[in-house]
C-alpha cells in the first residue's frame, strides 16, 4: 500500500522513544548494587588475577559479539592480540585481521570508556571490524540507493524483518543520534537512567543501520561504552555472550520493536540481559578466587602433567571443558599412556583437585571449585 509507514523511523514521533520507567526501576537498582558487589570482588584478585579477567571477558566479549553475526573468529588469537596491547606475555603468533580489528576495539572499549564519543570514533570502531574485508570499505556509511533490508529465507520469496532509512538520511539521523547520546548522558540536560539509556542506545543505532555491515557488533559496542559511562568506569559487562546465548528471542525483540516507538518490551528485555551478563561476569570473579586457592593448595603436589592439565581446565572458566573433562581429553593434552592418565587422574581427585562424575568410559571430571 502506497504511503504505509511500517517501521519506527517513518512514524510522526521518530526519534521520540517512549517508554514505562516504573516497569524498569528495579532493573536499574539492582543493576546499580551488582555493579558494586563486583567491583569489590575484584578487589580481592591478586594482580595476576586481574590481568587474566580482563583477558578472559574481553576475548569472551569480542567472540561472542562476532559469532552473533555468523564470523567464527580463532579464540587465541584474539587473547594473544588482547594480551599484547597491555604488555602481557604473548605466544608471539601472527594474528589474522579480522582477530586484531576486533581485539583493538575491545581493547578500545576499556581503555577510553570515559572517552567522548564522536563520529569519528564511531567510524573508526567500524573500520576495525572491517579489517581485513576486501568486499567493502570500513569506516564509512552506506551509500547508494538500493534499499538497506533485514531479510531470510529463500531469495525468490524473501521475508523483510526491516528495511532501514534511505542512505541519504543517514548522515542526518546520525547527527540526530549523536546530539541525543550526548544529551542523555550523566552530564546532559536529559539523562536517563543508565540500563535505560544503552537500551535505547543499542535500538536507536540499528533503527538508523548506517553501516553496510557491522551495525549490530557497532550497537553492542556502544551499549557497553553507554553502560560504563553511566558508572563512571569501565564494567567487563559480558553483553555478548549473554545474548548469544539466546539469539533467537535477541533478534524477535528487535523485530517486534522496530515498528513504533513504544519500547518498554525491548528495555525490559535488554536490561533483564545486562543484569544475566553482570551475573556471569561475576562467576567469573569468583571462578577465578577459588581457582587461585585451588593452585595455591595443590603446589607441590601435582606432577607437572597434572599441573598442565588442571589450567588447561581453569582456562575454560566456570563453564568447565563441555561435558566435562575425559580421559581421551587428558591423553591429548599430556601426551601420556592411558594407564598413567588414569592413575594422574585418581590422584587429582584423591587430592581434591578433580571431582568425578560417570563410570567407566563415561567418567568426566570437573574442577572441584
Amino acid at each position: 500500500m502506497v504511503g504505509l509507514k511500517l517501521w519506527n523511523w517513518e512514524q510522526d514521533d521518530w526519534p521520540d522513544f517512549r517508554f514505562d520507567p516504573r516497569r524498569l526501576a528495579a532493573l536499574e537498582e539492582r543493576f546499580l548494587q551488582e555493579s558494586g558487589v563486583y567491583s569489590g570482588s575484584v578487589k580481592h584478585l591478586e594482580k595476576d588475577g586481574r590481568d587474566l579477567l580482563v583477558v578472559e571477558l574481553m576475548s569472551q566479549e569480542g567472540l561472542k559479539t562476532s559469532e552473533i553475526e555468523g564470523e567464527m573468529l580463532n579464540r587465541d588469537s584474539v587473547q594473544s592480540s588482547i594480551r599484547r596491547h597491555f604488555g602481557l606475555a604473548t605466544d608471539h603468533r601472527r594474528v589474522p585481521p579480522a582477530e586484531q580489528g576486533i581485539s583493538e576495539l575491545m581493547v578500545e572499549l576499556y581503555r577510553e570508556s570515559q572517552v567522548p564519543l564522536n563520529e569519528a570514533r564511531l567510524l573508526h570502531w567500524h573500520a576495525l571490524l572491517m579489517n581485513g574485508r576486501r568486499d567493502l570499505v570500513g569506516g564509512v556509511y552506506r551509500a547508494g540507493s538500493d534499499p538497506m533490508q533485514v531479510v531470510s529465507g529463500p531469495l525468490h520469496s524473501p521475508k523483510v524483518h526491516f528495511e532501514a532509512p534511505p542512505s541519504k538520511a543517514v548522515p542526518n539521523e546520525m547527527r540526530r543520534f549523536l546530539e541525543w547520546y550526548h544529551s542523555t548522558g550523566s552530564e546532559g540536560a536529559k539523562r536517563l537512567p543508565v540500563l535505560t539509556r544503552a537500551g535505547i542506545c543499542h535500538l536507536y543505532f540499528v533503527s538508523i543501520h548506517p553501516f553496510e555491515d557491522g551495525n549490530g557488533r557497532v550497537a553492542r559496542a556502544l551499549s557497553e561504552k553507554s553502560l560504563s559511562e553511566g558508572l563512571g568506569k569501565p564494567e567487563l559487562i559480558t553483553l555478548s555472550s549473554a545474548i548469544h546465548r539466546n539469539r533467537k528471542t535477541y533478534y524477535e525483540m528487535l523485530e517486534r520493536c522496530n515498528k513504533h516507538n513504544e519500547i518498554t518490551e525491548w528495555l525490559v528485555y535488554f536490561a533483564e540481559t545486562v543484569l544475566g551478563a553482570q551475573a556471569e561476569s561475576q562467576r567469573w570473579v569468583e571462578f577465578l578466587i577459588e581457582k587461585t586457592r585451588l593452585i595455591d593448595r595443590l603446589r607441590g603436589k601435582w606432577n607437572e602433567r597434572q599441573e598442565k592439565v588442571i589450567l588447561r581446565m581453569a582456562r575454560e572458566g566456570p563453564g568447565g571443558f563441555q561435558g566435562g573433562l575425559s580421559a581421551e581429553n587428558y591423553l591429548a593434552i599430556t601426551g601420556t599412556s592411558r594407564a598413567t592418565a588414569t592413575r594422574d587422574l585418581q590422584d587429582l581427585v584423591d587430592m581434591g583437585a578433580l571431582v568425578s562424575t560417570g563410570r567407566l568410559k563415561g567418567t568426566r571430571y570437573r574442577l572441584a571449585i
